[in-house]
């Protein structure tokens, strides 16, 4: 069951914040949540019709932006979520997932439910909680009135910190970072604890406004007072809640005496990062021990390698924690950690103080350089005969164009690599500052998730026409992914053969994302009657693009620098067949729910030319939001030709980044997950993957090969 696109009704006369709005479905038979900055919506059908009603959110034991009564007999939830329901004083009961049911007497409970919107319900009745293959069930004796609140992750800067170029000065903004965090409890594992840093720009003197001080002074760390030493240990110190200062030997202090040094056996950047992921993975295993007890299958990893009481652990001051934390071998903790999300690749110079809340709030491993500066790749050499995406001629060699210096940074494990400085990358995504400042500045909306496609084939010489009849097919496969989900209202909207001014016009219309086919040069998108410059557009309205045109990395960068907060772009001449598969492929998975840098990561391997693509801005943006709340790549190989083994990759977004659970929905498993790369690999009946791949749309990679679940019937592998 879907419902249709005008089912949105805002409550008039509610004063309700400007991020969560709750709306009737047209039936009445439900309540909608819109989350309006991120864009994601959810629905909750109910038995009865309802007229909700606002009240006050502090009816809750978790922080809730808006709430609303409503009275029902049950509620419907159109996806498979986990529930954690709790007592009226918050304190743990149970929780139920997939193909289970429990039942539970008279009584006050709130429940959690693990949905792209974070919701809370909350009653004074039996309560019955059931789930199959696709839906959750919840079932009260009779009519009941249900509170029901949500909260967006949308996380704001809470101030602006100035500060000199004088590393001292520095030192002392990156010490207010630890004042975003909700928590000094392990929770503050999980990223909706863990609030944005203050901001951060240059000026002639030190300012720190009021209420930015450290959350607690009994975590020191002590680091030389230069720029490298700065930017590699933002994250760490933001995480734990640390007090930074100068001094001559860079070393980790607590109140309790522990002195841990930070450059010995090896260099300083990969001692903080070991930190860091020592640190926060020990927290989301102590954690269950708290507010969210689930099964970890990473906790049953490491368990008996821990000789402290994990309990203990989680009532302990931090400072004791962490200290408590260094007593475990490192060997014992990393085969079972997650693939970190990013590793931040950082110039280390004075400008890039202001990229610094941003990389600390995602938690990036940072290793500072300059670069290596190289020659740009070949990678068309071994592709002729073809038609390239402009209009020039066929050519054996082929080669990158872009204009402009290139480095490439060193490759490490994590599953984004971001370069934050000048040149083109390389093996990893450009970050630009204003991309993250775009994002932190995003307009609030109750609008469908609107798509721009802007199809710009002009003036192909009668020797191209295979070239147009290939965009043509781009244009008709790209227009059929987009809002083809039932789940997510759409508004997807075609531009053809435009004019100078109406692409400029379109440039500077809001929508969520403009997926751009056609002709580019270094001078510009080709129209009708010119060629437009994005350079020249002050106010671009796109929140993301794909530019799926030859040469296009000037004209996306530009889009970041004039409002967009990330998109792909490409850095040389692209062969025309190639193009379209990346251009259907980044739909489908972009309309899924999957990330920029994930998108990226996985279409770039269904061509040849996939190392042309570049990400500029903030990689971890998604347009959309994924139907089980972590965007997830399946790859499967045949054990015996009647069960299958399956290996689950997953991605973190910048909204569910490190921390984040994810259970995958197998009859043979209970286990939470910890989102990040790959997860235990799983023994399926041809049975039970045909029942897997029902439950989503999700990319498959079988030999290679990328398929869609949807599409496969698992008899003919």
């Amino acid at each position: 069951m879907s419902m249709p696109n005008e089912s949105y009704t805002k409550q008039d006369g509610t004063d309700l914040p400007k991020d969560v709005l709750f709306g009737s479905v047209k039936s009445g038979y439900g309540v909608e949540v819109l989350d309006r900055i991120d864009r994601n919506r959810y629905l909750l059908w109910t038995a009865d019709t309802v007229a909700p009603e606002a009240v006050a959110p502090n009816h809750f034991s978790f922080p809730v932006d808006a709430a609303i009564s409503v009275a029902t007999e049950g509620i419907t939830l159109p996806t498979v979520v986990p529930v954690c329901v709790r007592d009226g004083a918050g304190s743990f009961i149970t929780s139920i997932e997939q193909s289970a049911s429990e039942t539970l007497s008279e009584g006050v409970y709130s429940l959690e439910l693990a949905a792209p919107i974070k919701l809370y319900l909350r009653v004074d009745s039996p309560v019955t909680v059931s789930s199959n293959l696709m839906q959750t069930y919840i079932h009260f004796s009779d009519e009941t009135e249900v509170l029901i609140g949500a909260r967006s992750l949308h996380e704001e800067p809470a101030a602006t910190i100035t500060t000199t170029d004088d590393p001292r000065d520095m030192i002392a903004a990156v010490s207010t970072f630890a004042s975003a965090l909700k928590t000094q409890s392990p929770e503050r594992s999980f990223p909706s604890n863990r609030g944005h840093p203050p901001m951060v720009e240059r000026g002639e003197k030190l300012h720190i406004p009021a209420g930015m001080e450290t959350p607690d002074a009994s975590i020191r760390l002590e680091i030389p007072p230069d720029y490298r030493s700065i930017y590699a240990a933002a994250p760490l110190v933001y995480y734990l809640g640390a007090d930074l200062v100068p001094a001559d030997t860079p070393r980790l202090v607590t109140e309790t005496g522990f002195e841990y040094a930070l450059a010995e056996e090896r260099c300083f950047e990969e001692t903080l990062e070991r930190v860091l992921k020592r640190v926060f993975f020990l927290d989301c295993v102590v954690r269950t021990e708290g507010m969210h007890p689930v099964d970890l299958y990473e906790r049953q990893k490491v368990e008996e390698g821990i000789d402290h009481d994990l309990t203990s652990l989680y009532s302990c001051p931090p400072a004791e924690r962490i200290e408590a934390y260094f007593d475990v071998p490192f060997s014992v903790l990393e085969p079972q950690m997650p693939d970190w999300k990013v590793t931040a690749h950082i110039e280390p110079n004075p400008k890039n103080v202001e990229m610094l809340p941003f990389i600390a709030h995602r938690l990036a491993v940072v290793r500072t350089s300059r670069g290596n500066e190289i020659s740009p790749p070949n990678e068309q050499k071994a592709i002729i005969n073809e038609y390239l995406r402009n209009d020039s001629t066929t050519s054996n060699e082929q080669t990158v164009t872009t204009t402009g210096s290139y480095v490439q940074p060193k490759r490490t494990d994590s599953l984004e690599e971001i370069w934050i400085g000048g040149g083109i990358p390389l093996g990893a995504n450009k970050a630009l500052l204003e991309a993250y400042q775009n994002r932190i500045g995003r307009q609030p909306t109750e609008s469908d998730i609107e798509i721009t496609i802007v199809y710009n084939d002009i003036d192909l010489s009668s020797s191209l026409v295979d070239v147009e009849t290939s965009m043509n097919a781009e244009r008709d496969v790209v227009d059929n992914v987009y809002g083809s989900r039932s789940d997510l209202p759409f508004d997807t909207t075609i531009h053809q053969d435009l004019t100078v001014d109406e692409l400029r016009s379109i440039l500077r219309t809001s929508t969520d994302f403009l997926h751009y086919i056609g002709h580019i040069d270094n001078e510009g998108m080709r129209c009708v009657d010119g060629k437009l410059d994005t350079a020249t557009v002050e106010s671009v309205g796109a929140d993301a693009f794909f530019l799926n045109a030859c040469q296009s990395y000037r004209q996306g960068y530009h889009l970041i620098r004039g409002g967009s907060i990330g998109g792909i772009a490409t850095l040389g001449d692209l062969v025309n067949s190639e193009a379209i598969k990346m251009g259907q492929t980044i739909a489908r998975l972009l309309n899924r729910g999957f990330p920029l840098y994930a998108a990226h990561e996985i279409a770039r391997d269904v061509t040849l030319l996939g190392g042309q693509y570049v990400v500029l801005g903030d990689g971890g943006f998604a347009i959309t939001q994924t139907e089980s709340g972590v965007a997830n790549l399946c790859e499967i190989e045949s054990i015996d030709g009647e069960y299958f083994g399956i290996d689950i990759k997953t991605y973190p977004t910048a909204r569910r980044g490190m921390g984040t659970i994810f259970i995958p929905y197998i009859k043979s498993n209970n286990e939470y997950f910890l989102s990040g790369g790959s997860l235990s690999s799983f023994r399926l009946s041809i049975d039970e993957l045909q029942r897997f791949f029902e439950l989503e749309e999700i990319p498959v990679r079988i030999n290679e090969e990328l398929r869609w679940s949807h599409d496969i019937d698992v008899t003919t592998l």
